[in-house]
């Protein structure tokens, strides 16, 4: 058996690009965050449907257990090269090939997971019923795998021998603690790895301005001079915004305001019971208002604006209102992060909603006033079973090893509640697709018709995101009515986002046109090595309005300084 501090370090290098492909997915908003994930796992009509189809071709299911089981002969007899791929960590100890039980074990369990596979690709069902059957056998595949058993993980039983027992000690505390409370899946960092405010969200600046829904921070310049049109952060309402101002270094607002940009960020409030009637038009009135106070400030005419995830959902129904009422000349550019507009097929997300699931969901989150972001991110982890809960399992657990500290982690962890009428906005606007039909959805009592936002506006995606496929996020270069940039980032959802220029494995992919077909799009990109942080930077420079010369401190005689970043609202819990 090999180290198993080899084994840590080997995953403490690869899981936290996996698991921040998932991180801030929270604001997908699936159905399942109210209802639970347990139900996805019971028999519905694509069962049905999958028994059927299956029934119709009944020689190509045969015909896989067949090749199945002379595959599970040949392991016996020692004779099968079946290996895992070379990437897949669970197998990397070398005990798995070295050891005849162990590889036995391995290669029936990739032959039984392969034809598994093989078995649902062959059978003849719709999109949303291959996704969720896909979703379900994807987490069946990763329970069974040897790796898990305490009793056959070589590293689990190295770490029992080398402590005394007291892996198992500290691995059964683990388990408890994180089954008593929500998400109960296994702690992807551990509770006081950072501190907000310490470690975290560490940009220099003040809140300059405080609502009942939000605070307004002001990062304070570094440069002599900046652009005269500021920017205005739009984070997820799920999550806490610190997204883009993580750890020194891999904060994209401290970036920003290196290169001369004035900065501004909202800080959402953690919405309680009280806060239930809070919706669509509520945040949309929140970005309006901010909008307001950031120009005032700066005495700029104009304003940009970068909305995340749910964030660009409303930012961007907020430019349709305000190209609606004659304001559209008052937003200088737009750009949306892993933000999905036209949810026709959008990933294993939009699989999940239909119309009965949406409505159950939209009666349990009414019920209790809001949707616990600590319920959506047990949803989200059984989304990347092998990155999110069984390496943690072996890690945690079996192990008893703590996780990793990790800042995405740790800010994946710091969830926020959603109130109960936004969420059910946000389900309404997933199920009827409303934003790609002009006028079908309203924004402060304006009809939202996204080809009449003619500002510049840019567009990231991640070619690994398949929370919001990339391919989904590039259909709002058909959407918006101006002329469009999209970059296309190497990484997943969030990773993609928290994207430092020091990064060497860092590219992205950009083209001089948008056809709208995204295959098009991507043969005819050109593939740019490093962050897309500078070229949005020189981007935005382009739309700032040219420079004046910074001031020394946040705020104005209008609105003073309150207090100093992160604020006050960021610690709610």
């Amino acid at each position: 058996m090999s180290s198993s501090n080899e084994n840590a370090r080997a995953t403490a290098s690869a899981v936290p690009e996996a698991a921040g492909d998932l991180a801030g997915a929270l604001d997908l908003l699936l159905a399942d965050g109210a209802l639970g994930v347990l139900r996805r796992f019971r028999p519905d009509g694509a069962t049905l449907r999958l028994a059927a189809s299956l029934a119709r071709s009944p020689q190509a299911a045969a015909g896989q257990v067949a090749l199945l089981g002379t595959e599970l002969g040949r392991i016996a007899a020692g004779r099968s090269d079946i290996a895992p791929q070379r990437k897949d960590r669970r197998f990397a100890d070398p005990a798995w090939t070295q050891n005849p039980l162990l590889k036995r074990a391995m290669q029936s369990y990739l032959a039984t997971a392969q034809a598994a596979e093989l078995m649902l690709a062959t059978a003849d069902l719709d999109w949303r019923d291959g996704e969720r059957l896909r979703f379900v056998l994807a987490n069946v595949i990763a329970a069974a795998s040897p790796s898990n058993n305490p009793l056959l993980n070589p590293a689990g039983l190295k770490a029992l021998v080398d402590t005394g027992g007291q892996s198992a000690v500290r691995g059964l505390r683990a388990l408890v603690r994180d089954l008593a409370t929500a998400p109960r899946v296994p702690a992807m960092v551990e509770p006081g790895a950072f501190e907000v405010g310490k470690d975290l969200a560490v940009t220099p600046g003040a809140v300059v301005y405080r609502t009942e829904m939000f605070e307004l921070i002001q990062y304070t310049p570094v440069t002599e001079r900046v652009g005269k049109f500021p920017l205005l952060i739009v984070p997820p309402m799920i999550n806490k915004y610190y997204i883009t101002d993580l750890a020194p270094g891999r904060s994209m607002s401290e970036y920003l305001v290196g290169q001369g940009h004035q900065v501004f960020a909202i800080s959402w409030r953690n919405p309680d019971y009280r806060h239930k009637d809070w919706n669509l038009d509520s945040y949309g009135a929140a970005v309006c208002d901010a909008l307001d106070v950031v120009r005032a400030i700066t005495k700029a005419a104009k304003a940009s604006i970068c909305a995340l995830c749910s964030g660009g959902i409303v930012s961007s129904m907020v430019a349709a209102h305000l190209s609606a009422v004659g304001q559209l000349d008052t937003v200088a550019s737009l750009c949306l992060g892993v933000t999905v507009l036209d949810q026709t097929r959008a990933g294993t997300a939009g699989a999940m909603i239909d119309e009965a699931t949406a409505t159950a969901a939209m009666a349990a989150s009414a019920a209790r006033g809001y949707l616990d972001g600590r319920t959506l991110a047990e949803v989200f982890a059984w989304l990347r079973p092998d990155d999110l809960i069984w390496n943690y399992w072996v890690n945690n657990y079996l192990q008893g090893r703590p996780p990793p500290a990790f800042d995405i982690l740790y800010w994946n962890a710091d969830t926020t509640r959603l109130p109960a009428a936004l969420h059910r906005d946000f389900i309404r606007l997933a199920v009827e697709n409303a934003l790609v039909q002009p006028d079908a959805a309203v924004m402060l009592g304006s009809p939202v018709g996204l080809s009449k936002v003619d500002s510049d506006a840019y567009v990231i995606a991640g070619i690994a995101d398949h929370l919001c496929p990339w391919q989904s996020c590039y259909r709002t270069t058909q959407l918006l009515g101006g002329d469009v940039t999209f970059v296309l980032s190497t990484s997943g959802h969030i990773a993609s986002m928290v994207n430092p220029p020091d990064n060497p494995k860092a590219t992205f992919q950009v083209a001089a046109e948008n056809p709208a077909d995204p295959a098009h799009w991507l043969a005819g990109a050109t593939t740019i090595s490093g962050s897309w942080w500078p070229h949005y930077s020189a981007w935005l420079a382009e739309r700032s309005g040219g420079t004046r010369r910074s001031k020394l401190k946040p705020g104005s005689k209008e609105f003073e300084a309150l207090w100093p970043a992160p604020g006050t609202y960021v610690h709610d819990r």
